[in-house]
């Protein structure tokens, strides 16, 4: 199957010879793939070589001359190591770029730590004005590249993964979308962890919503399902667990409610390994998801009660 990175540099590379605001800032990481849009666009195509901090504010600099630059490598060099010019030189700046990482959580562990970034969002989470888009299948991935592109001289972030749901769903840069209605709970799935969301909850009596893009988060869909659904929410993400628990918190902030934020754990893996089982050590595959899921949903179910009045309202006491 087509990788989403496989898809990233085609589809940028068009947008370069379509856009003449469109550059590419590349550390190393992802040259060999520019090689034809560099010779077309020598001005356009920086490779800046293994420097990420000067890959970031040379993005910066683009930016304030008035072009719409894309920085490109691997999660953990895009927005760990160069984090202090992340915040300065774009943020302080108020400098538009659109970073598109590579490798997310551990999308490759043989590469070991250094080269895995669970907590990359959760970082941005502390800087203002960033819009994350997480897709979830190569297209998804097509759709919302050309959404950040197109955002003006917004702060776009947006993490491509080897891991990948088996089809795409439409994708419009900003709206949580309903793929399962329920009366039991609401689980949020953000990006690549829908497909073993959907298998987890199967025959379950919760509503599923997709999220690809989380920040800004979408507190009105979140807030509409619960409604219906009741107001015990899980969040699964493909990083560090609970990364989203302030924002369903906030979303939620008038009415009682109980949150779960599944995600990558904090402990260090220290072996290798295989990407799949990264995944079950972390507890989101399938099975896992269905025991911790299903165990906070029933946890809660004594404490939801039916009014004596007929109706669609539900009351729930805490």
């Amino acid at each position: 199957m087509e990788t989403m990175r496989d898809r990233f540099a085609p589809v940028l590379t068009r947008l370069l010879d379509e856009d003449p605001r469109v550059a590419v800032v590349l550390a190393e990481i992802g040259v060999d793939a520019f090689t034809g849009a560099a010779r077309r666009h020598p001005d356009r195509v920086v490779n800046v070589g293994i420097r990420e901090q000067l890959l970031v504010g040379a993005a910066a600099g683009m930016a304030l001359t008035g072009l719409r630059p894309v920085v490109h490598t691997f999660a953990s060099f895009l927005v760990e190591r160069p984090f202090e010019q992340v915040k300065l030189d774009l943020g302080h700046q108020d400098a538009g770029a659109v970073l598109v990482s590579a490798a997310a959580s551990f999308d490759w562990p043989a590469g070991g730590y250094t080269h895995m970034a669970p907590g990359d969002v959760a970082l941005l989470d502390t800087l203002d004005g960033w819009t994350v888009h997480v897709p979830g299948h190569p297209d998804e991935a097509e759709t919302l590249l050309r959404h950040a592109v197109a955002a003006g001289d917004d702060k776009v972030y947006v993490r491509l993964s080897l891991q990948a749901n088996a089809r795409p769903l439409p994708v419009d840069g900003g709206r949580f979308r309903t793929v399962r209605e329920g009366r039991g709970g609401v689980v949020v799935a953000v990006g690549p962890v829908l497909d073993a969301v959907l298998a987890a909850t199967e025959g379950l009596d919760v509503t599923v919503l997709y999220a690809t893009t989380v920040r800004p988060f979408d507190a009105a869909a979140l807030r509409r399902a619960t409604e219906a659904a009741g107001t015990d929410v899980v969040l699964v993400e493909p990083y560090l667990a609970g990364t989203s628990v302030a924002a369903a918190n906030d979303a939620l902030s008038d009415v009682p409610h109980r949150v779960l934020g599944l995600g990558v754990g904090r402990r260090e893996l220290r072996r290798y390994g295989r990407l799949e089982e990264h995944v079950a050590a972390h507890g989101l595959d399938a099975r896992s998801l269905r025991e911790r899921i299903g165990a906070f949903t029933a946890a809660g179910a004594p404490l939801r009660l039916r009014p004596r009045s007929t109706g669609p309202d539900r009351a729930t006491v805490r």
